[in-house]
């Protein structure tokens, strides 16, 4: 048996035409009847370090008899001069992932995946207790099952109290170890309430954006912080609008 929440995430590859430039994760969100793929901005737009790709690629399962049956499905960033991702800002300015309509008539037939959606968010009732056990999903380094093109989940811990934007900013801290190329990924907590049958039994709380370094830690006396932004979740749902 597959664990659903493995099935919600890909690995995605940046491109310059055809020169690779890096690699991250994002994960499948269901709304409206739309599909999206969703990944931190800073993947398909960081204007500071000049990454500017002009499309991506994400590997999808087109068998789920054979896992290791994969292909690659690229994705332009621009239509017509227009960049294709959906952005929102919030108080702070930029909120840290976008989101990109897929358009299923494009996919292969035989395409198998699992979507997060709006009844996944946490409400705004619930109470996410501090160091509360979560998972990381995705695809650190790029590292991968390479046999069945599946993910990893390192796990983390609530760091920062939940619900409070930390320094104002639209993200909560997780005390995890984490590596370039997993941005974008989603960090989940099992959903106590999930009934048996749930087809995917978990709380969706955040997207993946960073590490945290502190500026005056001494790189040759003091470890690295292992702290890691995540932006809150609950503004996918701006994202349809």
């Amino acid at each position: 048996m597959i664990e659903p929440v493995l099935m919600t995430t890909v690995r995605i590859s940046t491109f310059d035409g055809q020169i690779g430039l890096t690699n991250a994760t994002g994960f499948f969100f269901e709304q409206g009847g739309v599909l999206q793929l969703i990944s931190s901005r800073h993947v398909v737009f960081e204007e500071p370090s000049g990454h500017t790709p002009d499309r991506i690629e994400i590997e999808l399962h087109v068998s789920l008899d054979d896992l290791g049956q994969s292909i690659n499905f690229s994705i332009p960033l621009y239509r017509n001069g227009k960049n294709v991702w959906r952005e929102i800002k919030d108080s702070a300015g930029w909120v840290d992932f976008v989101a990109i309509d897929i358009d299923k008539d494009a996919l292969p037939e035989t395409f198998f995946y699992t979507a997060f959606s709006p009844a996944h968010l946490v409400s705004s009732s619930e109470r996410i207790e501090i160091g509360s056990t979560l998972l990381v999903v995705g695809y650190p380094l790029g590292f991968e099952d390479t046999l069945h093109h599946l993910p990893v989940a390192r796990q983390a811990g609530l760091a920062s109290s939940y619900g409070l934007r930390f320094k104002g900013q639209g993200y909560f801290l997780v005390d995890a170890r984490t590596h370039r190329g997993i941005s974008g990924a989603p960090v989940v907590m099992q959903n106590p309430k999930a009934g048996p049958d749930d087809p995917l039994p978990w709380r969706l709380l955040g997207v993946h954006s960073s590490r945290l370094e502190a500026f005056s830690r001494d790189p040759v006396h003091d470890e690295i912080l292992g702290l890691n932004a995540v932006w809150y979740a609950d503004a996918l749902t701006a994202l349809i609008e």
